[in-house]
């Protein structure tokens, strides 16, 4: 091994004297050739070389050693990214959507922190520690949140739909409403839904007695305990209507969120809390339950209406949950 190092030493020398007597275009590149030739032979020497410590190539100060994953594993990941972006383009053209819908980004790591909306807040909000009302993420995301309530409408192409076009959104049942097909909605919780507490019977919350709330919230509390298996922690006063006695029975039942809305989605336009009308990242989304008995179209029908609104603006729809 030392006479092949010496022989590259050679090589170089007699190529760098050959460089400098002779004309700069006739030897420099021959010239370079040896000496490229004789330093990659110098380092294939060197790398076969077992002998002191002194012979093996260290890493520079502070440079870290590259754990990339295998080629296989890089091909398995574009492999199943390219098939999940072929589903969302088929899916889109069988249900009628004139654009892909945009993924929602990841979940945060660390989820924001979740206030009352200035002006949402009710007496002694804090002191007490009442569930907050609000009707925007604090993110910078661009994503909406779909929320649909009551449970009045129970069409199964809608569930068909919202699975194919893997769209996210969160239920707010009222039993009165779903009473007559809990399937339905156990469908739906299959599905990846989760289902929220919007009382039993939809009544006007400030109009009734402590007791009465709390038996509204709780009880519903109950019935989707029973039901659907987890008792939730999410809570939407019908209408949009609470006073503290509806945010302190709330807690008493459980409930650690009370959001509502910001803008809402019907079959044919768009209504809007805001002054600018307008959407905004982290929005919530309300709709609901609804056929055509009470819209001028189905449930599928307004999901593309408001698909196709979110996509030209630019917003993708997450789910509510990843962000609380």
């Amino acid at each position: 091994m030392q006479l092949v190092r010496q022989n590259d030493e050679t090589a170089i020398k007699g190529a760098l004297e050959g460089m400098r007597k002779g004309s700069p275009r006739a030897r420099r590149g021959p010239a370079i050739r040896v000496v490229s030739a004789a330093l990659v032979t110098a380092a294939l020497a060197t790398g076969c070389a077992t002998g002191s410590d002194s012979d093996t190539v260290k890493p520079a100060p502070g440079q870290q050693a590259l754990n990339a994953p295998p080629a296989r594993a890089l091909d398995s990941y574009a492999t199943k990214l390219k098939a999940q972006q072929a589903h969302r383009i088929a899916a889109a053209k069988r249900w009628g959507l004139g654009k892909v819908p945009l993924a929602a980004p990841k979940p945060p790591a660390k989820k924001p922190v979740i206030k009352p909306r200035k002006g949402f807040e009710v007496d002694d909000q804090a002191a007490l520690g009442l569930p907050p009302v609000f009707t925007t993420i604090p993110t910078k995301d661009r994503v909406v949140f779909l929320t649909i309530d009551d449970g009045a409408e129970k069409d199964p192409a809608f569930l068909k739909m919202m699975s194919d076009l893997r769209i996210p959104y969160t239920a707010f049942l009222t039993d009165a409403e779903v009473k007559p097909e809990y399937d339905y909605f156990k469908k739906a919780q299959s599905l990846g839904v989760t289902l929220n507490n919007h009382t039993l019977h939809h009544r006007y919350m400030p109009g009734l007695s402590y007791a009465q709330q709390k038996h509204e919230i709780c009880g519903m509390q109950d019935v989707i305990a029973q039901k659907y298996g987890k008792r939730p922690t999410l809570f939407r006063p019908p209408f949009g209507n609470y006073n503290q006695d509806t945010l302190k029975a709330a807690k008493a039942c459980g409930i650690k969120y009370a959001p509502i809305w910001n803008a809402e989605a019907f079959v044919d336009r768009m209504d809007y809390r805001e002054w600018d009308r307008d959407i905004h990242p982290g929005d919530i989304i309300l709709t609901h339950f609804r056929g055509r008995s009470d819209w001028k179209g189905t449930m599928p029908d307004m999901i593309r209406t408001f698909m196709k609104y979110v996509t030209d603006k630019g917003y993708a729809v997450a789910r509510l949950e990843d962000y609380l």
